[in-house]
């Protein structure tokens, strides 16, 4: 829907876009019977935080390959868990310059689970085969959240300057 528009069910099962106003302004009162507005709990909130194949991502280590200038920018060509969507904390493929690097995704910008920041831009950190991060230093803040999975990125941890 459009902003400041709920998509709401119409009667006949068919789905519409109206006005916020009309839509929560009493939705059990005679407005919302008049015009047969319905609206789904379900289709107030936003979709979950992911990030999915051919998603743009930002860089956010200072290693060479994430420094230097693009055309294009990195995008996301595969995710390595079972759903096909990433979270904070996630492995994915990436396709930058040319080359395919595997990343640690350490922010998004769809809200996550309760107490995870949301960030500005989808932030990754481009690691080895192994594990080890490319860079040395992050430069932007990562979510604390990323500490309870310690064993698995402790080397990225250990470049981070600080947590939110």
């Amino acid at each position: 829907p459009a902003s400041g528009a709920a998509r709401v069910r119409i009667a006949g099962g068919r789905r519409a876009a109206v006005p916020l106003r009309a839509a929560y302004q009493n939705p059990n009162g005679s407005l919302a019977q008049e015009i047969g507005i319905f609206v789904n709990p379900s289709e107030q909130h936003s979709p979950p935080a992911t990030l999915q194949k051919l998603t743009r991502v930002r860089v956010v280590d200072n290693s060479a390959l994430g420094n230097a200038p693009y055309h294009r920018p990195p995008k996301c060509i595969h995710v390595y868990n079972k759903t096909g969507v990433g979270k904070v904390g996630d492995k994915i493929l990436l396709a930058i310059k040319g080359e395919k690097k595997k990343a640690l995704i350490v922010g998004h910008k769809m809200p996550g689970p309760h107490m995870t920041p949301r960030f500005d831009s989808n932030n990754v950190v481009l690691i080895e085969d192994n594990g080890n991060p490319l860079g040395t230093r992050i430069k932007t803040p990562i979510p604390y959240i990323l500490r309870r999975r310690e064993g698995e990125f402790s080397k990225v941890l250990a470049i981070a300057r600080n947590f939110v």
